[in-house]
């Protein structure tokens, strides 16, 4: 790789310089010239560096802050559902009715749930390249895992408070090493009613105007005490105003814009049809169960919701991929790079060795990706078959997800306690079977593999009604047994698991061979270009890792209409019909004449943010925490592949409207004083 890639402190998402506000920028590679000349104001590196430990990572795809020297946590109500929805009981919907901690001990674990914050970033992106260069197919990803593997060993020997992970970027690239202080006890505090946190349900999910409390606080334990974190955020219950600077900490989940035409054209023709057809079924189906009694409108409440949420996000992209003007843009910048680069032999042609990877990938993507069935009990099935056969192996021969670093995570989600509901779990066992059946034919082998001669329905039930794994212990035991355990294992799950283990692994081996590998090199080679091109001032596409991006308050105009900055709490009245999704939640219902009808409720900005973002908190100049980041406006789903300025926005619960809650709506006075502390 040339020099001028390996010094570079940044990455970049399309093929020129970041426009004003776009970019999801490391902490290692923020562009403080840049802000400077835009807004007359950068932060400095200790402002950065004191941002930077206060944020947090949640394991369950979430960002977070500190907020207190009490090991508080602000993030979103959506975020925490699931933890909401583990602790309920039909005598206790916790996720219907909201949850506060009166008391320390009244504080609720949260299964799986881990909070991260970063200590260091060190590039290592020699020491990667190194390993695999002159390789090519499945022996590159074979050896550029076994260096990363040796890389988080040996960098993280302390795997009780910390995880190390290697990240690549670019696709290849680049690899930095982040450093993780985590907390593996993470435990609920304050939760708002879900009508409140969901108020507009699906209609108004991706829209604004906006009406909702979508904002909770964990608090982080290490040895039963909260946790002291080195940093942590004030809270500044404040309106925000029109044209302040203002930035997003969190952990973006992933984008697409370093794509080339071909990838892109393979997301549109492929993966994005069969995903939104096969999701608007599980869909229809999970509405048709949850009608036929209370408990089950109960228990399938979570998956719905996210269900709908990610139903929504494919059909944005692919309203985004089918658009003329925004994808010819994106055509426009690659033909520009292709340009640029076409005098330089070193870089040769990555567009060539995409276009292969890619066609290559459209035979195997539908078996790879049926290969393994939904739902929990399958899920832990999987991961344990997987866990107890990888860690026979030496660490760095071990798949990525099994390594020494990451199996502290994987022990917790997988033996920590939470509800299973056998009906739930059937029907996206089915579901998933049919949709193999369907998509694959009834006489492909992988299709005949995963059925044998029962129906997806009759092969759903024989294996969720006989399986014990619902129980943790029984988990727990497994785990520790290891391999001899698993295989001297009669339940029925654990051994579907094992029929289907070889299959998986060797379709694996066929993508890292004929996509995985390719792409590494291509991602390089393509990385070159982007440099030689437009210089070292880039960002690179999320990869669910620490970022910072700045923005402003602001408005868009919508078919001519100008859409303003807020919302505010007394809005939420006259929204409502008193009708789903639409109806208030009860204790607003009750305290409407106590609420401030003027406090700011959802407010937006021109951050540049994506899926992950949600529970980030939103700062101003000041390093104050005004808001927390839960949603994007329709036309941010074409984030995923390119930003637009003009209409892209952040969608934000304001700190206000979070404290107008804590004293009037749901009353937590503890929580107050605690977040006022200094």
């Amino acid at each position: 790789m040339k020099k001028s890639l390996l010094a570079a402190s940044a990455t970049l998402a399309f093929a020129a310089p970041a426009a004003a506000e776009e970019g999801m920028w490391t902490f290692d590679g923020f562009p403080a010239e840049q802000v400077q000349e835009e807004y007359g104001w950068a932060p400095d590196q200790a402002w950065l560096d004191h941002t930077r430990q206060a944020a947090v990572r949640l394991t369950g795809g979430c960002s977070a802050s500190f907020v207190s020297q009490e090991g508080l946590i602000l993030t979103n109500h959506h975020c925490i559902a699931s933890c909401l929805f583990d602790n309920s009981t039909a005598q206790m919907d916790l996720l219907a009715d909201g949850f506060t901690a009166n008391r320390r001990e009244d504080e609720k674990s949260c299964p799986g749930q881990q909070a991260e914050v970063v200590t260091s970033i060190e590039d290592v992106t020699d020491q990667v390249q190194s390993a695999y260069a002159n390789m090519e197919g499945e022996a590159l990803t074979r050896a550029r895992d076994a260096v990363i593997a040796e890389i988080e060993a040996g960098n993280c020997t302390d795997r009780e408070t910390t995880r190390c992970q290697v990240v690549s970027l670019f696709g290849g690239g680049q690899y930095k090493l982040y450093t993780y202080r985590k907390y593996s006890d993470v435990r609920l505090v304050w939760a708002p009613e879900d009508r409140a946190a969901t108020f507009g349900g699906d209609p108004d999910n991706f829209n604004f105007p906006r009406y909702s409390l979508d904002a909770s606080f964990l608090r982080a334990y290490e040895n039963g005490q909260p946790v002291i974190p080195q940093s942590h955020l004030t809270w500044n219950p404040r309106a925000p105003e029109e044209g302040e600077i203002t930035f997003v900490v969190g952990n973006p989940g992933s984008t697409s814009r370093l794509w080339t035409e071909s990838q892109r054209a393979f997301e549109r023709e492929v993966r994005l049809p069969v995903t939104v057809a096969t999701l608007s079924e599980l869909r229809g189906r999970l509405i048709a169960a949850m009608e036929v009694s209370e408990d089950r409108t109960r228990e399938g409440r979570d998956l719905l919701g996210g269900v709908e949420n990610a139903l929504k996000v494919y059909i944005g992209r692919t309203t985004a991929l089918n658009d003329p003007e925004f994808t010819g843009t994106l055509a426009d910048a690659e033909t520009q790079l292709r340009e640029r680069s076409a005098a330089d032999a070193d870089i040769g042609n990555p567009w060539a060795t995409v276009d292969e990877a890619v066609e290559a990938y459209r035979t195997l993507y539908l078996p790879y990706r049926f290969i393994e069935p939904s739902g929990d009990l399958y899920g832990y099935a999987h991961s344990l078959v997987m866990a107890a056969q990888e860690r026979e192996k030496p660490n760095a021969e071990r798949l990525p997800g099994y390594t020494e670093s990451a199996l502290p995570l994987l022990e917790k989600q997988i033996t920590d306690a939470r509800p299973v509901y056998p009906w739930l779990d059937e029907l996206q066992m089915s579901w998933s079977l049919s949709k193999a059946r369907e998509y694959l034919g009834p006489d492909d082998s992988d299709a005949r593999l995963l059925l044998g001669t029962e129906s997806p329905e009759q092969l759903a039930e024989r294996l969720v009604t006989g399986s014990r794994l619902s129980d943790p212990a029984y988990r727990r035991q497994l785990w520790e047994g290891g391999l001899e355990a698993i295989e001297a294992s009669d339940d029925p799950m654990i051994q579907y698991a094992l029929r289907l283990e070889p299959r998986q692994r060797e379709l694996q081996q066929q993508v890292d061979a004929a996509y995985v590998g390719p792409l590494t090199i291509a991602g390089g080679q393509l990385a070159d270009a982007r440099f030689a091109a437009y210089g070292d001032t880039l960002y690179p596409d999320a990869t669910f890792t620490l970022r910072i991006s700045y923005g402003q308050v602001k408005g868009w105009t919508e078919r001519g209409n100008e859409i303003p900055i807020a919302t505010t709490m007394g809005g939420t009245f006259d929204r409502a019909t008193g009708n789903p999704p639409f109806d208030l939640a009860p204790a607003f219902a009750e305290r409407q004449a106590e609420i401030d009808p003027a406090v700011t409720y959802d407010f937006v900005t021109t951050n540049d943010i994506i899926g992950g973002n949600s529970g980030s908190p939103v700062i101003d100049r000041d390093g104050t925490v005004i808001g927390a980041a839960f949603d994007g406006n329709i036309h941010s789903l074409g984030g995923n592949y390119g930003y637009d300025g003009t209409l892209n926005r952040t969608v934000v619960v304001s700190a206000a409207a979070v404290q107008e809650a804590l004293e009037t709506i749901y009353p937590a006075p503890a929580l107050v004083a605690e977040l006022q502390a200094r």
